[in-house]
């Protein structure tokens, strides 16, 4: 069996031993970017790898241009992936602190563009792991580098032009992923600018969690992106946060509901800002 949207804590603990699982440990806290090395560090899922955001999953930020964690150029993402030991056996299993809701859900996205779809996210992360008293050491996998043959799915994403292009068309939909307050500029803010992207509409994307922290069931996120999207295609659907990380959840969700790809705008909202022209609204 292959997981490619989510995996429960059972599945998981079930392939532990499992050879061809790759498990990666990819917590982050946007107030402190050292703390997920820090716990990864202290105590993890058995045979857990670590990814940082910072070092591994995003690329040089350039002012004035990109956002705050742009891709990393593809050359050097399949570097890494050949480092981590990947093939096309392998199944990937992503896990934070919770349930994708900061950077598991960005690396899924980020196996996806590399064309393996054999990944999944945790459903409940690490935290509904250890709350159902699974078991957590300091053991690391040993790793046999590959040749990671990518193939490259550029149509996952959009650009700056393209968002800007649709964002009034009716045959397309742009979400904003952030929560209401910060979508109407509230709240705490990384970039100096507050708002949204005019045009732009919400989709919360902690409203795919249920209060235990789990990913609502296929049934209730099919109605809810149905009722986001209505006849817009689900290719003309684009969603974005603040720096290209937690809009992941979203493009995740809609996919584990069952509907075709959606794309997601990495640069997001500390990209848009770049330019004083681009029109923004609260």
């Amino acid at each position: 069996m292959t997981y490619t949207t989510l995996i429960s804590t059972e599945d998981l603990a079930r392939n532990l031993d499992n050879s061809d699982f790759l498990i990666i440990d990819v917590r982050f806290s946007l107030d402190d970017e050292s703390w997920g090395e820090t716990v990864y560090q202290e105590s993890h899922i058995p045979g857990a790898i670590h990814a940082d955001v910072s070092k591994h999953l995003s690329g040089e930020i350039i002012l004035g241009k990109t956002g705050r964690r742009p891709f990393p150029k593809s050359e050097d993402f399949v570097k890494l992936l050949s480092n981590w030991g990947v093939t096309k056996q392998t199944q990937v299993i992503c896990y934070d602190a919770e349930s994708g809701l900061m950077a598991a859900s960005r690396l899924w996205l980020m196996f996806r563009w590399m064309g393996h779809d054999q990944v999944a996210v945790l459903d409940g992360g690490i935290k509904s792991w250890q709350t159902e008293g699974r078991s957590i050491n300091q053991e690391i996998r040993g790793i046999i580098p590959s040749q990671f043959v990518p193939n490259i799915r550029e149509e996952l994403f959009a650009s700056v032009d393209e968002v800007d292009a649709v964002r009034n068309d009716p045959d397309h939909c742009v979400f904003d992923s952030r929560g209401a307050e910060g979508y109407h500029g509230g709240g705490k803010y990384y970039d100096p600018v507050r708002g949204h992207i005019a045009g732009a509409g919400l989709a919360d994307r902690a409203e795919t969690l249920t209060k235990d922290g789990h990913f609502r069931s296929r049934a209730e996120l099919k109605e809810r992106y149905a009722n986001l999207i209505g006849n817009v295609a689900p290719s003309k659907t684009i969603f974005y946060c603040g720096s290209g990380i937690t809009a992941a959840q979203n493009v995740l969700a809609m996919k584990h509901a069952g509907f075709d790809d959606c794309k997601m705008y990495i640069g997001s909202w500390s990209e848009w800002i770049t330019d004083p022209k681009r029109e923004i609204a609260l």
